[in-house]
């Protein structure tokens, strides 16, 4: 999608230098061709925003990779075959931004983000250089479309799984598109008159600017600041008197 006037006089206006930042958009939608998502559409947004900020902006496609399900860093040591996780993750760890995206199936996220979920909580027993969660000083947000209710009670549910793994969640981290109630067209879709369902919506268009530039806005202050000070949240601190092994979250000693 070309940005409205608005969405360019921002990009225009705008005089902080974000080019040393790199965001990750990683589309959970259950179309396995990434041509056909709506989901995409709307994260183009995002990205189109970021990129004429300077943000490396890249689009993960889920399905156009092999991601199982698991809580582990590399489920081929339980079982799987195949694995691409390992690499994905490598995007991910180096990413300052976190945008997740996906469609609505009966009001909750869609299965490929939960297995997204999964796969970042199995990571969540890497710590970074000061103790803390490898999470710190990375924000997040997420991208919902579809055509039933649910836009905010998926942003509650993957807005809380970011922020309990380390994620630093910006104010109105959240943007979304659902047409009206019950069967119709999708974002991005083709309507009789030639326009583009969702492209002149204010309130998605306000909604998704505003989310893109809270996180450029916090990683720019947390990377300025030198991140999150580590007293009182290092885990390094706590190894001698706790029974838990934080290099496996998931074998309590």
């Amino acid at each position: 999608m070309t940005l409205n006037e608005t969405q360019k006089k921002l990009c225009s206006e705008s005089t902080t230098d974000y080019s040393d930042l790199e965001a990750v958009l990683i589309n959970t939608s259950l179309k396995r061709n990434p041509e056909d998502s709506h989901t995409r559409s709307l994260l183009d947004v995002v990205a189109e925003i970021m990129t004429r900020n300077g943000v490396h902006a890249e689009h993960v496609h889920m399905l156009s990779h092999q991601v199982p399900p698991g809580v582990y860093p590399d489920m081929t040591e339980h079982g799987w075959d195949r694995d691409d996780w390992p690499a994905l993750w490598e995007k991910i760890d180096a990413a300052h931004i976190l945008v997740i995206g996906t469609p609505l199936w009966l009001g909750e996220e869609s299965s490929v983000c939960r297995v997204l979920i999964e796969r970042l909580y199995g990571m969540s027993g890497l710590l970074n250089e000061r103790g803390q969660s490898i999470y710190y000083n990375k924000v997040g947000g997420c991208v919902i479309t579809g055509n039933e209710d649910g836009i905010k009670h998926t942003a509650m549910t993957i807005g809380y799984a970011l922020s309990h793994l380390g994620y630093t969640i910006p104010p109105q981290a959240d943007c979304g598109w659902i047409g009206e109630a019950g069967p119709g067209p999708s974002y991005g879709d083709t309507l009789e008159d030639g326009r583009r369902a969702g492209f002149d919506n204010d309130f998605t268009q306000r909604n998704t600017t505003i989310m893109t530039w809270n996180l450029m806005h916090l990683a720019r202050i947390l990377k300025d600041a030198g991140g999150i000070p580590n007293h009182g949240n290092d885990r390094e601190k706590w190894k001698a008197g706790c029974r838990f092994d934080y290099a496996n979250p998931e074998h309590r000693v």
